[in-house]
C-alpha cells in the first residue's frame, strides 16, 4: 500500500522522525531567544510577557521550578534561591505563586506569543532535613526514611541500593555509575529505572504540558541515565492544541555540565532535546577577558569542539555559574562585569551557533573569601516575611533596587531582535584586525562589530547591506525616522565606515535591515 508515493511505513516513520525533532525546536514564531527571569513571581512574569517580551521579540521565558519544594530557615541561610532545587512534591506552588497564578501567566503570555519553559528538577527530591521541616506548600516529608507522601515517593523509588559509593553520595565523577545512581550533593537521588517513578514524573510534567507550556528546561540531566529520560521524553504529551498546532511536541533542553574529562558527555544526551552547552560561555568569557584572541572566534561553534548548533543551547552565563558553580570559574562574564557582559551577549545572539538564552539576574552582596563566595545562596528580593518584591522599572525602562534585569539592557533587548531579524541566515564577510577588533555579516539582514582593544576601531568595511542610512542599535533606537544614538550610511557598493572609540560606552555596533531609517 502506497502513500503520496510512499509505503505507510516510510511515512509513519517521517512522521514520528518530525514529532523528535521538534524537541530541538521552540514552539515560537516570536523570537529566537529565551529569557531566564530568574526567582520571578508568575504575575510578574504574565505582565513582562504583555509589556515587553511580547514587544520586543522574546521567544520565551524559563522560569524558576515551580513544583512544591523545601522551606529553607536555617541560622544564617533564609529561603535561599536552591531551596527551589529540592522538590517535596510535584504540586504547583512556590514563592512565585500558586497553581492558578501559573496557569494565568501561562495564559497570558501565549496570548502574546511568548513561550514558558519551566525548569524541571526530576533527578532527586530534597537533601536531609530535620523532622517537621515543611515544604513550601504545607506538604509533610521525612527525608531520612525518603517518605514524599505528597507524590507520593518512598524509600523503594530511589537509587541507594544501585549507588556503589561508600557514603552513598557522588565520590568520583570518573565513574558514570556514580555520577548517575549517587545522590548529588546529598539529594535523594530518585531511580528513573521504575516505571513508578517514571509515571510520577510523566505525571507531573503531562500536566504542565496541559496548562500550556512549550517545554522544560530538565535539571540535572547529567545525573540520569540517557535511557530512562528516553522513557520519560517520549511518554509526553503533545502540546495544548488551545496554543499550538496539533501534534506539536514540547521542547526539551538538558543541563549536561560538561566541560571534558569525564566519562559522562552532552554529546551522549543530544538524541533526546538540546543540551547546555557549557564550554561555550567559557571559553567566551576566556576571550573577551584577554586570555585568547577575538580573531579566533571566526569559527566559534563546532570547530572549537562544540555540539552540533542543532543540538546546543548557549548562554553567556547562567544561575549556578554566576554564583561560581557549574564550572568556569572565574573566566565566566556577568553583569558585574556589564561592558564584556553586554560585548559576548551581542556576539552570542549576533553569531549563527545554537539556540540562545539570555540570564536575568538579581544582585546580591558578594563576600569573597579565598576565591568563594560566601552569600552565594542569597534569595531574591523580598520582604520581612520573605515575600518576593516584584520588580519595579524607572523611566528608561531599566529595572530599579536590586532586580538587575539585564534583558531590559537596551544594547541585550536590541539584539534580541537583530537576532529575530537575521535568523535563517549564516555568517559571512568577516573581518579581524589580527588581534581583537572583530566584524561580520548576517547574509544581506545583519552586521556587527566588536571593539575589544585599547585603541579605537576605524575602518571602511563591508556590511552586506543595501545602500542607506541605519541606526546602529547598541548607542540607540530608531525613533520617528531617526537614530536616537549612533548611525551607518552604507554604500551601494555595502561598505560602511565603521567607528568604535575606546571612550563609548559599549565596545560593539550592530545594525541591520530593520534598523534602517
Amino acid at each position: 500500500m502506497k502513500m503520496k508515493g510512499l509505503s505507510v511505513t516510510a511515512a509513519l516513520l517521517l512522521l514520528c522522525v518530525a514529532a523528535a525533532n521538534a524537541q530541538w525546536d521552540s514552539n515560537s514564531d516570536n523570537g529566537e531567544v529565551i529569557v531566564h527571569l530568574f526567582e520571578w513571581k508568575w504575575a510578574d512574569i504574565a505582565a513582562e510577557c504583555e509589556n515587553f517580551l511580547g514587544p520586543k521579540g522574546f521567544a520565551g521565558v524559563q522560569t524558576s521550578p515551580p513544583n512544591e519544594y523545601v522551606v529553607a530557615m536555617q541560622d544564617v541561610v533564609k529561603r535561599p534561591w536552591w531551596e527551589r532545587y529540592q522538590p517535596v512534591s510535584y504540586k504547583i506552588v512556590s514563592r512565585s505563586g500558586d497553581e492558578n497564578a501559573f496557569k494565568d501567566m501561562v495564559q497570558r503570555c501565549n496570548a502574546v506569543g511568548v513561550r514558558i519553559y519551566p525548569d524541571a528538577v526530576i533527578n532527586h527530591m530534597t537533601g536531609g532535613w530535620p523532622s517537621g521541616t515543611p515544604g513550601v506548600g504545607g506538604s509533610s516529608f521525612d527525608s531520612g526514611s525518603e517518605d514524599y507522601p505528597g507524590v507520593p515517593f518512598s524509600g523503594f523509588d530511589f537509587n541507594d541500593g544501585n549507588c556503589n559509593s561508600g557514603s552513598g553520595s557522588i565520590e568520583n565523577y570518573q565513574d558514570a555509575n556514580q555520577v548517575r545512581n549517587c545522590k548529588l550533593s546529598g539529594l535523594n537521588d530518585l531511580n528513573q529505572g521504575t516505571e513508578y517513578v517514571r509515571s510520577m514524573i510523566m505525571g507531573y510534567m503531562n500536566h504542565l504540558i496541559d496548562i500550556g507550556v512549550a517545554g522544560f528546561r530538565v535539571d540535572a540531566c547529567k545525573h540520569m541515565w540517557p535511557g530512562d529520560l528516553d522513557v520519560i521524553f517520549n511518554g509526553l504529551n503533545d502540546l495544548n492544541t488551545n496554543y499550538f498546532p496539533a501534534g506539536s511536541r514540547p521542547m526539551i533542553f538538558q543541563e549536561v555540565i560538561d566541560q571534558g574529562g569525564e566519562p559522562v558527555t552532552a554529546s551522549q544526551y543530544t538524541g533526546l532535546g538540546r543540551v547546555t552547552e557549557f564550554k561555550y560561555g567559557l571559553s567566551l568569557g576566556s576571550a573577551f577577558r584577554g586570555n585568547n584572541k577575538l580573531t579566533y572566534l571566526s569559527n566559534f561553534g563546532e570547530g572549537w569542539g562544540f555540539l552540533p548548533r542543532a543540538y546546543s543551547l548557549v548562554f553567556v552565563d547562567n544561575h549556578d555559574n554566576q554564583r561560581g558553580h557549574g564550572g568556569g570559574g572565574d573566566q565566566i562574564l556577568t553583569f558585574r562585569t556589564p561592558r564584556w557582559y553586554k560585548m559576548a551577549t551581542a556576539f552570542t545572539l549576533g553569531w549563527p551557533y545554537g539556540y540562545t538564552r539570555i540570564m536575568s539576574s538579581y544582585n546580591w552582596p558578594q563576600d569573597i573569601q579565598n576565591g568563594h563566595d560566601n552569600n552565594d545562596w542569597i534569595g531574591p528580593p523580598h520582604d520581612s516575611n520573605y515575600n518576593i518584591i516584584s520588580p519595579t522599572f524607572g523611566a528608561d525602562g531599566a529595572c530599579q533596587g536590586d532586580w538587575v534585569c539585564e534583558h531590559r539592557w537596551r544594547q541585550i533587548t536590541n539584539m534580541v531582535m537583530f537576532r529575530k531579524v537575521v535568523h535563517g541566515t549564516d555568517s559571512n564577510d568577516w573581518w579581524d584586525n589580527g588581534n581583537n577588533q572583530i566584524a561580520f555579516c548576517r547574509g544581506n539582514k545583519g552586521f556587527l562589530a566588536i571593539n575589544n582593544e585599547s585603541y579605537d576601531l576605524k575602518q571602511t568595511l563591508q556590511t552586506c547591506l543595501p545602500a542607506g542610512t541605519y541606526c546602529d542599535v547598541i548607542s540607540g533606537n530608531v525613533s520617528g525616522g531617526s537614530c536616537t544614538g549612533k548611525s551607518v550610511t552604507v554604500g551601494s557598493d555595502g561598505t560602511a565606515y565603521i567607528e568604535i572609540l575606546t571612550s563609548e560606552d559599549d565596545g560593539v555596533l550592530a545594525i541591520h535591515a530593520q534598523s534602517k531609517v
